[in-house]
């Protein structure tokens, strides 16, 4: 087995990539196997029994939203008696932050990685406060839903129908040049965004009124871009996925209980292990007391080469998740060690345009002990109070021994 062969193709296949934001779209239409029944969640597989707070609130949340029940007494009846489903979003070429809830009359992002053919999907960001992704199940957060799904979703979808789409990865490279890393800072990107999209939706809504609505939802969201780049980052992971070989991760993701990892040359195989609860800065009455295990798919970022693994060009990030500018240097310094490349169209002026690391290698990680870096927000233990925090996390070096021990079996090694 040329290991180092498959793991370049898997590198090469990941930064090639070229993810286009084509569209908004109905879940149900767009995502595979979507039903009306499945909630797709984020992190690896995991049953109502297992389920924390935040994302059995929102699961519960999901249900009120679809109609599939009127009280939280029925949707949790619903749950325990198997009338509902529960799949990864990754599982089903999504992706969604926090709890990562999507359910099939759900509004999401169609991203297509125009290279390789491929497709991936996200749900739309609720922005900061009490939000459905932190297990928000309230009348004022299914109404914010509501309009999200029946006026933002729909004004982007027709955005983007009058364009040739908008290119995520340019996108991406640019904002990291401008003080992002692209998971828990994306202040740039979401204005690059919007610049992409104003000129587009005035021409498209007739509505003054609404058009002044939505503009005004996507500038003051500073996260409105997070989801669509990771559902660019989850299209860049899937074209690396499925390389007979190759000891690339290609997945990682958490569901507020279990760590989770995917690997290129196993494909199909989940390794999971029980999720860190994050350390870092906490909002004014909450403390690490409060906080919930890790949760989200948004790790995707770091999967692909942005995230932690782009602090470096992100010094401000610190700010937010706590530790020093020489901290976040050294924190994209570190995660070299781990990884098979840098990426050729992500670079950071910091150390002078030197590509960010990409392409987790599960043998190094084993071999040197070092796991990856990852920034999170820090959800509430219990469901519906929402972000308390943000700092960081390291997912758990026993799922990567996981996988070496099943590429071993697997390629009689």
């Amino acid at each position: 087995m040329d290991i180092e062969n498959a793991n370049q193709t898997a590198l090469n296949h990941l930064m090639d990539a070229r993810p286009i934001l084509k569209g908004v779209a109905t879940a149900r239409d767009v995502i595979p196997g979507m039903r009306a029944n499945l909630l797709l969640h984020a992190g690896p597989p995991i049953e109502w029994a297992r389920m924390s707070g935040p994302l059995r609130g929102a699961m519960i949340g999901a249900m009120l939203f679809e109609g599939l029940a009127k009280t939280e007494a029925e949707a949790v009846a619903l749950a325990e008696r198997g009338e509902v489903q529960f799949e990864p979003c990754h599982e089903h070429a999504t992706v969604g932050p926090m709890a990562g809830v999507t359910s099939a009359s759900m509004q999401v992002y169609v991203v297509e990685n125009v290279t390789h053919g491929n497709q991936a999907f996200s749900n739309l960001n609720e922005g900061y406060g009490k939000v459905l992704r932190y297990g928000a199940y309230s009348e004022d957060v299914l109404k914010k839903l509501r309009w999200m799904n029946e006026t933002l979703g729909p004004a982007i979808g027709e955005a983007l129908a009058a364009s040739n789409g908008i290119d995520l990865r340019a996108l991406i490279a640019e904002a990291l040049h401008m003080g992002d890393e692209g998971h828990n800072r994306n202040k740039a990107g979401s204005l690059l965004y919007l610049k992409q999209l104003a000129p587009l939706l005035a021409k498209t809504m007739k509505d003054s009124a609404a058009l002044a609505d939505v503009l005004q939802f996507i500038g003051d969201n500073a996260l409105s871009v997070l989801n669509p780049v990771m559902a660019a980052c989850k299209a860049m992971t899937d074209a690396a996925h499925g390389i007979e070989g190759s000891t690339i991760v290609t997945t990682m993701a958490r569901n507020g209980t279990d760590f989770g990892i995917r690997v290129s040359g196993l494909a199909g195989q989940w390794f999971t292990a029980p999720a860190e609860i994050p350390v870092g800065l906490f909002f004014s009455g909450f403390s690490q007391a409060d906080a919930n295990p890790d949760i989200g798919d948004s790790a995707i970022t770091e999967t692909a080469g942005i995230g932690g693994f782009a602090m470096a060009t992100a010094p401000a990030i610190v700010t937010f998740v706590g530790g020093t500018p020489k901290d976040a240097f050294n924190a994209t310094l570190e995660m070299y060690e781990i990884t098979a490349g840098e990426h050729k169209h992500f670079s950071m002026p910091a150390l002078e345009f030197r590509g960010t690391p990409t392409g987790i290698d599960i043998r190094k990680v084993v071999e040197l002990g070092i796991t990856p870096r990852i920034n999170t927000g820090i959800a509430h233990k219990n469901p519906g109070v929402g972000q308390v925090g943000a700092g960081l996390v390291r997912p758990p070096l026993a799922i990567f021994e996981q996988a070496i021990v099943a590429y071993a079996e697997k390629y009689n090694l």
